[in-house]
């Protein structure tokens, strides 16, 4: 079994040599199971290892009796033992969401904190088989998409490790016995009140009988192949979103042509987006993601919420998601230096050197360098943002235009325009960060020295 669990380990990269490991016990057998499986391990991977238990409070007595057991046999075998004791009902209560969710949520709180504080490299978690296939069950029965039909992955975020999951329960329950572990039995686990012990006890056992003696197993095998489709999925997407997405600070614009790849992509690409911009996708349905995508073909300036505190809008066939309380930068008005780090107030950077023209090989393509005739610059250079009544000579022009109507012509987003970096020379603008060069200090055959300006920071311009 200890062989087992190791080779799955390495197939799955879960843990270096010298790793902190953080371990969630509560008592039960998953839990010892793994502890006593990953104590054996910790000669050979030299692991330092930190038992993190929580005592919920919801059976009295037993409830501490199992926190008595963990703290033992850490104290008999060298282990550090951390414990905390929370009321989840009362917290489910303050936070307005399930004892369940409120119980995951506290656990993964406990997890990080004890992460940070000693300086861990992995959360281990003891989920097993039979719990991947109680929780495709449960999403299947919930409407899920393919996403769902994974189950729970062996490793999340390079942090998250379940070392166990490829045993089942049976497996489990017997390796305790072979070892002696006596582990804590939660009677609650019993009682089918709660959604996944309803699926443990009534409707697996009702399938495995009547339809599928070999149920745990056949779910697993879908989990497999569908975590195998995903990962192809995922590789277009990403291709997709790095084609078409602009990440910028606290928003995510998508391209207009994304919006004609197909409903499979596209769905996903959004998905993934909106996970960019909120974190995650809690309380997102296929519906929000439908709404967007006919928003997609409505007129430019067209909003809709969409849960979690995000808007979308149409900005000239593109579509603009971002927070609902993104704050505008604060009106800029900097006076910038040569040869030194000019930081803006929301921490870009802007940073200008001058170069003979004669040194200069190749120019950069890049939107955020720009390169300009220095000789013909008289007074002090600038960044702002735009103000009433601006007019610039566009690159390649003779008269001038305002900058409302460059604006328009390069489909700069109406939220996006107020708060614009602009370089200005002897108070003439000389170019809208991202956009547009003015005529006037363009570099020329008579050109000697060439002022260098590079912009750095969150807000992506390429």
């Amino acid at each position: 079994m200890i062989n087992k669990v190791e080779s799955y380990i390495k197939y799955n990269n879960m843990i270096d040599v010298g790793d902190t490991l953080i371990v969630g016990v509560s008592g039960g057998p998953d839990s010892m199971c793994l502890l006593n499986i990953l104590l054996s391990l910790k000669e050979k991977y030299k692991l330092r290892i930190v038992v993190a238990h929580i005592n919920h409070g919801l059976r009295g007595k037993e409830s501490d009796d199992d926190e008595k057991y963990v703290e033992k046999y850490c104290e008999g075998n060298g282990m550090i033992f951390r414990a905390i004791n929370i009321n989840v009902d009362e917290i489910a209560k303050s936070r307005k969401i399930s004892s369940e969710m409120a119980g995951r949520d506290i656990r993964y709180e406990f997890f990080n904190k004890l992460k940070d504080e000693y300086k861990g490299n992995k959360i281990a978690l003891a989920h097993n088989a039979n719990d991947v296939a109680e929780t495709i069950m449960m999403r299947i029965v919930r409407g899920t998409g393919i996403d769902g039909l994974e189950g729970i992955k062996a490793v999340r975020e390079g942090v998250y490790i379940r070392p166990i999951l490829c045993l089942k329960r049976e497996e489990i329950e017997n390796y305790c016995d072979t070892y002696n572990l006596n582990p804590r039995i939660d009677k609650t686990n019993l009682e089918n009140i709660y959604s996944r012990n309803k699926i443990r006890l009534d409707v697996l056992p009702y399938l495995k009988e009547n339809f599928n003696e070999d149920i745990i197993n056949t779910l697993l095998r879908l989990s497999k192949n569908v975590a195998r489709d995903n990962d192809y999925f995922r590789g277009v997407v990403h291709n997709l979103i790095k084609d078409y997405c602009e990440v910028q600070l606290g928003e995510v614009i998508l391209n207009k042509e994304l919006f004609e790849v197909h409903d499979a992509l596209l769905t996903r690409c959004i998905r993934e987006c909106i996970a960019v911009i909120k974190g995650n996708t809690n309380n997102l349905e296929q519906v929000h993601i439908y709404d967007i995508i006919k928003l997609s073909k409505k007129e430019s300036g067209k909003k809709i919420d969409i849960p979690g505190g995000l808007l979308a809008m149409n900005s000239f066939g593109n579509i603009i998601i971002l927070k609902k309380d993104t704050k505008l930068t604060e009106k800029l008005n900097l006076k910038l230096e040569i040869s030194e780090k000019n930081t803006l107030p929301n921490g870009d950077i802007i940073e200008m050197c001058i170069r003979k023209r004669v040194e200069i090989k190749s120019f950069s393509k890049s939107k955020c360098t720009k390169y300009f005739d220095y000789d013909k610059i008289k007074g002090n250079i600038y960044v702002r943002n735009k103000r009433e009544g601006d007019t610039m000579i566009p690159l390649g022009m003779k008269g001038r235009k305002k900058l409302k109507k460059i604006f328009s012509e390069n489909k700069i987003p109406p939220h996006m325009r107020n708060t614009l970096p602009i370089i200005t020379f002897d108070n003439e603008i000389a170019w809208i960060i991202g956009y547009t060069l003015g005529e006037k200090y363009k570099i020329d055959n008579r050109t000697e020295n060439v002022l260098i300006i590079e912009y750095k920071g969150e807000k992506k311009y390429e």
